[in-house]
């Protein structure tokens, strides 16, 4: 039997729909209140919106051939004014989502930050390890002991900060950590994307599960089933400092599970959080001694959008490689500046990697090129063709180093206090202060950055006839068309840009809460910004790639290596190429979108592991 939930003049009611077999017009009649009716009560006239998306439904349609279990519709009466919500909150929500089938295991120990990307595309469900709920519980029993025995401890009888020497009583316990989450929830700005609140809320229960919280089964199993059925709070983005945990983001977190301010899921869109839960059959928590506390202690967004920013860094850290190569050999430049002995001298792990990757896609004794043929007739290539290496590779070296300290961070315990459960103690600390992952995030935006400030430079390169012997911009009859004259010109504008954000914000520090919180680390702008700096060199190295394309034209009947000819096919699958000037945005778009999806990388793979394995034997 499927359910439906009805929002009528501003109220929820939840209807049991039987087999559905029953009209939404039926449905419609049980719900809708006479007096606002044309023609009696048996005649109500009436329409019904889809809450998700808006559409309009048909009436006189089974609710089973309509809608889907747990479903939201808004019932809008003849003479009401209905329109669409608008705005940021809401434009935000309305995104694809397919219920998952397959669940990963959390267990406080082993999330990673590929796994965390997953979960936030909702292609995974939660369940907790044997291990976990043993350890949540032992925790627990700790906590409860404490409340029975009637000892003063931080956090769980007393109040916080700077009335951390305030001693409640235990009939106010519940208001406190209502209170707590309640004065907490002071964030701003647009919130948080369903796939990052997603993420957001897959750290916190990944870090309860760990089992030095405090946090009871109930109360975990309830974020669990919220998570797995993509209830999610609303997060604005703004207000964390990233010291005693991101507090804000994770209070309104917790807010909406506790059935207050709105909540999203793919049926309702963005709702009354209880009707939300209650339309999806579940009951907000209540929370008990700690809970609050334990809630909202960390750095969980900062580490979650700081899993985005480094699992994207990554992708696009490859597919840099790929189309540097491209350009080069568009510009009839030389691989050898790739030899293996020359990174051999000056072993940095990136760079080695980076020189591997893009000799194994130019000219070579596996792969030819009927474009330079071998030949090279000048004494050495540009520093940004002959460099990238050295540039990309500390870019690369640049992420395993974040994702070595986002990996720890997203399986760290950050509650202030720890629960010993093995010596049945308490004992406060920092854990929860996010200047490991804020000093991460800046690192990320300034080494990644680096790829969009060489690439821009070979697009001018690729634009520029004096350096490339091409057509100016890259276009026929040039004059009466532009061709890359103004993508070039926006490469120009996101590099500089990221030179503006790229400025660290971990080295700021203002003290908070009375002066007991007097070093805090800055990391949610961190993350933030972060994130917005890879985006960035995306969009830069999306516009390199296809000038790179454009410029292969001009080479054309000769063809250049089998890898990239692949690339060259995979961009023309979505983009023409530019005979005359026409609307460039589109395609910047489609090649990002390409980029993002890491679809120039999966066109090379083969290539790249046929000449890993032919330079492993020729070593032998």
């Amino acid at each position: 039997m499927s359910q439906v939930s009805i929002r009528v003049g501003g109220e929820w009611v939840v209807k049991m729909c039987g087999d559905g077999n029953q009209t939404l017009r039926k449905l419609g009649q049980s719900c809708a209140h006479p007096s606002k009716t044309k023609g009696g009560a048996d005649q109500p006239s009436f329409w019904v919106r889809r809450c998700a998306d808006g559409a309009l439904l048909d009436l006189d349609k089974p609710i089973g051939k309509v809608l889907r279990n747990n479903d939201f519709v808004d019932l809008v009466m003849d003479g009401d004014c209905w329109s669409p919500p608008i705005g940021p909150v809401f434009a935000c929500g309305q995104t694809e989502w397919k219920e998952p089938t397959e669940y990963i295991a959390l267990d406080g120990e082993s999330l990673t930050t590929c796994d965390l990307v997953r979960l936030g595309k909702g292609l995974l469900k939660i369940k907790l390890t044997e291990k976990a709920i043993k350890k949540v519980n032992d925790a627990r029993d700790v906590i409860e002991l404490i409340i029975k025995e009637n000892r003063v401890v931080y956090g769980i009888n007393t109040g916080f900060g700077r009335f951390a020497q305030t001693a409640i009583s235990n009939n106010q316990l519940k208001e406190l950590q209502d209170n707590l989450i309640r004065s907490h929830s002071a964030g701003v700005g647009n919130p948080l994307s369903p796939e990052r609140t997603r993420m957001l809320l897959a750290v916190r229960i990944n870090v309860l599960a760990k089992g030095f919280s405090g946090v009871s089964m109930e109360t975990l199993q309830a974020t669990v089933a919220a998570f797995n059925a993509s209830c999610l709070s609303w997060v604005p983005e703004q207000g964390t400092v990233g010291a005693c945990g991101d507090l804000a983001p994770l209070a309104h977190l917790a807010q909406g599970l506790m059935g207050e301010g709105l909540m999203w899921s793919p049926q309702s869109g963005w709702a009354d959080a209880t009707a939300v839960l209650q339309g999806h059959g579940l009951t907000p928590i209540t929370l008990k001694a700690k809970e609050g506390l334990a809630l909202i202690n960390g750095a969980q967004m900062i580490s979650s959008l700081g899993s985005e920013a480094l699992e994207r860094a990554q992708a696009i850290a490859r597919q840099a490689d790929i189309i540097a190569a491209l350009t080069l050999e568009s510009l009839k430049g030389t691989p050898k500046a790739f030899d293996k002995d020359i990174h051999a001298s000056k072993p940095q792990p990136g760079q080695i990697e980076v020189a591997f990757r893009m000799r194994s896609v130019l000219p070579s004794d596996l792969y030819s090129s009927e474009i330079t043929g071998g030949s090279y007739d000048r004494v050495q290539d540009a520093y940004t063709l002959r460099c990238c290496p050295q540039v990309h590779g500390i870019a690369n070296d640049t992420i395993d180093f974040v994702k070595k300290i986002l990996t720890t961070e997203l399986n760290s315990a950050t509650d202030n206090p720890l629960v010993f459960a093995e010596r049945g103690i308490t004992i406060s600390g920092g854990n929860f202060h996010g200047e490991y992952p804020a000093k991460a995030m800046d690192f990320l935006a300034i080494g990644v950055h680096e790829l969009a400030n060489i690439s821009e430079r070979r697009i001018e390169r690729l634009c520029n006839p004096s350096l490339s012997e091409l057509p100016a911009f890259l276009v026929k009859e040039g004059g009466i068309n532009s061709g890359f004259m103004i993508a070039h010109c926006t490469a120009a504008a996101l590099v500089s840009e990221n030179k503006v954000l790229c400025h660290p914000s971990s080295v700021d520090s203002l003290s908070t809460s009375a002066g007991t919180e007097d070093h805090v680390s800055m990391g949610g702008w961190a993350a933030r910004k972060a994130l917005r700096v890879v985006q960035h060199v995306e969009q830069v190295l999306a516009i390199e790639l296809l000038a790179a394309c454009q410029a292969l034209e001009f080479r054309r009947p000769q063809k250049t290596t089998p890898p990239l000819e692949q690339v060259h096919k995979l961009v023309r699958s979505v983009v023409r190429p530019w005979d005359k000037d026409r609307a460039m945005s589109p395609d910047i778009e489609a090649a990002h979108k390409l980029l993002l999806e890491e679809k120039v990388w999966e066109a090379v793979r083969p290539y790249v592991e046929k000449y890993r394995q032919m330079e492993q034997k020729t070593a032998l």
